[in-house]
C-alpha cells in the first residue's frame, strides 16, 4: 500500500446527520462495564478478561512490544476500517461518531478500507468483543445491535484493537485494588487475572472507560473489586475515554 492511499477516504463529520443518538437511548445513564458485561453474559465465543478474544497463534502479553501496534505514517497512524452493511444508517453513525473521538484528541486516524490487507471490521456479532492489538487481514470487533452500540463500548472494543488491557488487569492494580474472589461467579475468575502491561508510566486510572466496575462478574451482589485508597469508592461507571485513556493512547504512538 503506497502512502498516498493512506490519505483518501477520511471519516468525516458530514457522514453524522445531526441529531444522531445511541441506540435510542440516553448514553448518560449507561456504563460501558456494564453493557459489556450484560450483552457477554451468555454467548459461547471464547473469551478472555470478559471481552477480548484470545489470538491462539501469538502471546500478544505484551502486545504493543511484540508487533502487533498499528504503524505509523509520518503524523499518524492509520487504521482501515470496514462496517457491515447489517446496520442500519443510524447504527454505523453510532460506530462513527465514536471513531471520531479519536480523531479530536489523538494521531489515531480512521480510513476507510479499500485494498488494506489489515483493517478492522465492525460487525453484529454475538455481544461485544474485539482482539488485543492489530492482528492480520480482518480484524473482528463483535457491536451487537441492540447491546453494544454506545460511544463508551465503541471506545472500549477500539481500545483493546490499539493493545490495550483493562485497567483492573494491570501488572501493578495490586497496589490499587483488591480482588475478592469469593464474590466472583463460578468460572469468571479468569476474567482477574493480572497482565504483564505496558503502563507508560501513567497512574491507575478508576475513571478509565477501560476499567471494570466494582460489581463486576459478582455472584452475590456484594463487590469483587476494592479500591485499597477508599473501599467506598464507586468505578467502572466511564461513558467516554479519560484523560489518561488519551494520554496513553498518545504516549503509546507517540502523537
Amino acid at each position: 500500500m503506497t502512502p498516498v492511499l493512506l490519505f483518501v477516504l477520511f471519516i468525516s463529520l458530514s457522514a453524522i446527520p445531526p441529531g444522531a443518538t445511541d441506540n435510542g437511548e440516553r448514553q448518560e445513564f449507561l456504563d460501558a462495564s456494564d453493557i459489556i458485561e450484560r450483552a457477554n453474559a451468555n454467548i459461547t465465543t471464547r473469551l478472555v478478561d470478559g471481552d477480548i478474544v484470545p489470538n491462539l497463534r501469538r502471546n500478544a502479553d505484551p502486545c504493543t512490544a511484540t508487533g502487533c501496534k498499528w504503524p505509523k505514517y509520518r503524523k499518524y497512524v492509520y487504521v482501515p476500517i470496514q462496517i457491515s452493511r447489517s446496520y442500519t444508517t443510524t447504527e454505523r453513525n453510532i460506530i462513527i461518531r465514536a471513531l471520531l473521538t479519536f480523531h479530536a484528541s489523538t494521531c489515531i486516524r480512521f480510513v476507510w478500507r479499500t485494498s488494506h490487507r489489515n483493517y478492522l471490521y465492525f460487525y453484529s456479532g454475538s455481544g461485544c468483543w474485539s482482539y488485543l492489538g492489530r492482528q492480520s487481514r480482518g480484524q473482528l470487533v463483535s457491536l451487537q445491535k441492540n447491546g453494544c452500540l454506545y460511544t463508551g463500548t465503541v471506545q472500549h472494543e477500539v481500545l483493546h484493537a490499539l493493545g490495550f488491557h483493562h485497567e483492573q488487569v494491570r501488572s501493578d492494580r495490586d497496589s490499587y485494588v483488591s480482588i475478592l474472589y469469593q464474590n466472583i461467579k463460578p468460572g469468571q475468575t479468569h476474567n482477574f487475572m493480572k497482565r504483564q502491561t505496558n503502563n507508560l508510566g501513567t497512574p491507575y486510572d478508576f475513571d478509565s472507560v477501560m476499567h471494570y466496575g466494582k460489581y463486576a462478574f459478582s455472584k452475590n451482589r456484594e463487590p469483587t473489586i476494592l479500591a485499597k485508597s477508599n473501599p467506598s469508592l464507586n468505578f467502572g461507571t466511564a461513558r467516554t475515554m479519560s484523560k489518561n485513556d488519551i494520554a496513553r493512547i498518545n504516549k503509546l504512538y507517540r502523537c
